[in-house]
């Protein structure tokens, strides 16, 4: 899962992992629901969160 993307997102990239707009992906992360980390005033998303995010969120019968 992801291996084309590299071991830390930005923004842009978690939307095209997430398949999300914008205004979803800032609502994960100020929620917090997505883990990530601020660098200055650009987000920062590790490859393992959206990984982690998609498992917990999935809904698997």
């Amino acid at each position: 899962m992801l291996e084309e993307y590299a071991d830390i997102l930005t923004v842009e990239e978690a939307c095209e992992a997430l398949r999300v707009g914008h205004n979803a992906m800032y609502e994960l992360l100020n929620s917090g629901k997505l883990h990530a980390y601020k660098n200055g005033r650009v987000w920062r998303i590790p490859k393992i969160s959206i990984q982690k995010f998609v498992l917990e969120n999935a809904k698997i019968n």
